[in-house]
């Protein structure tokens, strides 16, 4: 009974030797050779106006070399508000997540932070998230502990309510991203005017277009103006440029078209019917030149002129566009 009392007061003793170990306060300790520890940090992008209230997350990654290990009874304890110069700052530790990995050469720690903030001030003022201590043994000689101080990180902490007048040029923080106007509008404004502006422009396009690979484009009227525009203005031509409409109708309609089955052609294209005087002009010209010299057509001096707008006004028939009229000859 005497040996088994003994053996619970020795490990009593280890235990309460081993946590005063634990317990020394870390800046008190010498710092860890350089080279030791490499840290990585990933801070929030926001570093100004946190209220009460508000969250704030800091992941660290360390690796720490061989014979280093990390005493984990030294990590942030929750709960634990920070001090600064002894006086409470308002910032707890609310939560923290600890992972790590053993290598070959060392140790990786990834350690999770989450702070509150749990204060609150008539001006914006300057806080810190840190800095943290941690405590490092040499496996090698169990007695050597070291520190290692995780760096702090500056955060302003902003009022809930403004008090007294304030001129936002004199009270800008070097954290604060430029203060941009909101253009959502104006964008959707602007994405609307250009649409507008492609559609208008693909408009013009097809209405005067002359390129046969867009649609519609290379029927027979558009066909024979193309002809009709690059003959010279004479007799010749201009029996040419009256065949040439003539087939484009024979085409259109597949049949011969004249004046006495006019109105059977617009009943089967009824696009044509904007130009029905124009039409029956063409056929009076197409009289006069093949057949009766004396036959009228109010077409004009300038019987060439008149054929090429004739036949543009066709192709616009021909592409489902109405076309404008021009009753008075040219």
């Amino acid at each position: 009974m005497t040996k088994y009392f003994r053996v619970l007061l020795l490990t009593a003793i280890l235990s309460t030797s081993s946590q005063q170990v634990l317990a020394i306060d870390s800046q008190t300790l010498p710092d860890v050779d350089e080279g030791v520890v490499s840290i990585n940090t990933i801070d929030p992008y926001k570093r100004v106006g946190y209220t009460i209230g508000d969250v704030i997350e800091r992941e660290v990654t360390l690796t720490i070399n061989a014979p280093y290990k990390l005493i984990e009874t030294s990590l942030p304890i929750v709960g634990y508000e920070k001090r600064y110069r002894g006086k409470v700052i308002g910032i707890e530790l609310k939560n923290i997540e600890h992972s790590k990995k053993e290598h070959k050469d060392g140790t990786t720690h990834h350690i999770k932070l989450a702070y509150q903030v749990f204060t609150n001030s008539v001006v914006a003022k300057n806080v810190a998230l840190g800095p943290e201590y941690l405590n490092l043994i040499n496996t090698n000689n169990k007695k050597q502990l070291v520190k290692y101080r995780i760096p702090s990180l500056d955060i302003a902490v902003s009022p809930l309510s403004i008090f007294g007048q304030v001129k936002v040029e004199n009270n800008m923080s070097q954290f604060l991203e430029p203060l941009l106007i909101k253009d959502d509008q104006e964008r959707k404004g602007l994405n609307v005017a250009i649409g507008v502006l492609v559609l208008s422009l693909l408009a013009l396009l097809y209405i005067f277009g002359k390129h046969a690979w867009l649609p519609r484009m290379g029927g027979t009227f558009a066909r024979a103006y193309r002809t009709i525009k690059k003959l010279p203005n004479n007799e010749a031509s201009l029996k040419k440029a009256i065949s040439a409409v003539h087939l484009s109708f024979n085409q259109t309609a597949k049949m011969s078209v004249f004046n006495d089955n006019l109105d059977e052609f617009l009943k089967n294209n009824p696009n044509f019917s904007h130009i029905k005087y124009e039409i029956s002009q063409f056929f009076g010209l197409s009289r006069q030149v093949y057949f009766e010299p004396n036959a009228q057509h109010s077409v004009g001096n300038n019987p060439i002129q008149w054929l090429l707008k004739f036949t543009k006004q066709c192709r616009d028939c021909e592409r489902g566009l109405i076309p404008t009229t021009n009753k008075t000859g040219v």
